[in-house]
């Protein structure tokens, strides 16, 4: 079992397989109405009414965001408004430093993760502001950076890791070269809030992140989802299409098919 959160942040940046009993106890997957601690995803239902506001609502004014490589602002709201602020991305699809970069790319990662109904990207659309076009994202508060968490324990391990599990497919499915400690955030219930997806849906082949299991309604979601679907969320916004995603999709479900084959749903599939 692990003992805390050092252990656990491998997990999600590096290759290790996690130290957890494979048949532990699941039941306790992500709650978002927790009426202890609050939740930082308060987007979680209230989708199109978060869109609506971040696609109207004016930015009075910006700020530098200290951390990334992209050079990220954070623009203001007016306040008392549904939200305080979302964060700025004019990325222009093209390469930048070597990488594919596109502010689309993040708008891609927000519909396509409401698709899934995985509920940890903010929402994100797009929004012309100070003559530019870019991605707007909600900027979610009461969160942290998950290296902030050093020598914590999630209070829930089993939800913890199943939240681990979909992170490591969901990098894979959209080709997300890019994770790291600076795009990982948390909040007071340990919900994890994935950001930064700038430099994914290329035709990347690589399933880089290694898999060993995943929750049943994400797999079956996985396997369900339809190129119509794809195309009526993502159409315009993959740079290369959706044949790779759907490429990589095909590999991932024949993985964990596999997978169950050799040694059986229970040991594959959490609830």
């Amino acid at each position: 079992m692990l003992s805390g959160i050092v252990l656990l942040l491998s997990l999600v940046v590096a290759s290790q397989a996690p130290a957890v009993s494979p048949d532990a106890d699941s039941a306790a997957a992500l709650r978002a109405d927790s009426t202890e601690v609050a939740s930082g995803r308060v987007w979680v239902g209230r989708e199109r009414e978060y869109e609506e506001f971040l696609e109207k609502t004016p930015i009075v004014r910006f700020e530098d965001v200290p951390v990334g490589v992209t050079k990220p602002q954070r623009g203001y709201f007016a306040p008392g408004g549904l939200a305080a602020s979302a964060v700025f991305k004019p990325l222009q699809p093209g390469r930048t430093k070597g990488f594919f970069e596109s502010y689309k790319s993040e708008i891609a990662a927000y519909r396509l993760d409401k698709l899934l109904g995985l509920g940890m990207v903010p929402p994100t659309v797009e929004k012309v502001t100070r003559r530019q076009v870019g991605s707007a994202q909600l900027w979610v508060e009461r969160c942290s950076l998950l290296k902030s968490k050093t020598g914590q324990q999630a209070p829930d391990l089993a939800a913890w890791n199943r939240q681990v599990y979909r992170q490591r497919v969901w990098d894979n499915l959209i080709a997300n070269i890019d994770r790291n400690q600076g795009n990982l955030l948390v909040d007071d219930q340990w919900n994890l809030v994935l950001i930064d997806h700038s430099r994914a849906f290329t035709n990347f082949k690589d399933l880089k992140y290694p898999m060993i299991r995943i929750d049943r309604m994400f797999y079956q979601k996985l396997k369900g989802i339809t190129r119509e679907e794809l195309d009526r969320e993502l159409k315009g916004l993959l740079i290369d299409g959706l044949k790779p995603l759907l490429r990589r999709r095909d590999a991932i479900v024949a993985h964990f098919d596999g997978l169950i084959r050799e040694r059986g749903e229970a040991a594959v599939l959490t609830d």
